[in-house]
């Protein structure tokens, strides 16, 4: 699973079984649509999984992130990631929280 900061500043979250390639062929304009419009892309942050399965799992899981929940995985801020998880939801003059 890996995070590329494309040309507009935006993330995109994808996956792969050879991060090397895709990422020339992100770069290359043959990546994801997303992509083809906001070269070039730098790699900023991956993680190794055991399978592409696991990888596709945890590419939907962090694709669904806000982006200062992406910014603590990208910088390694680990302990601010369960803080980000929770929602502030404004009712009546109330807040309350969710977890995502």
């Amino acid at each position: 699973m890996y995070i590329l900061q494309c040309s507009d500043n935006s993330y995109y979250v994808g996956s792969t079984n050879n991060l090397t390639k895709r990422i020339e062929e992100h770069n290359h304009g043959e990546g994801a649509e997303y992509t083809k419009h906001r070269l070039p892309v730098k790699l900023v942050y991956y993680e190794e999984c055991f399978n592409i399965k696991e990888a596709f799992l945890r590419e939907k899981q962090v694709q669904g992130w806000s982006r200062k929940k992406r910014e603590a995985l990208i910088n390694g801020c680990h302990e601010k990631l369960p803080e980000l998880s929770k929602k502030q939801v404004v009712s009546t003059g109330s807040t309350t929280t969710s977890n995502k």
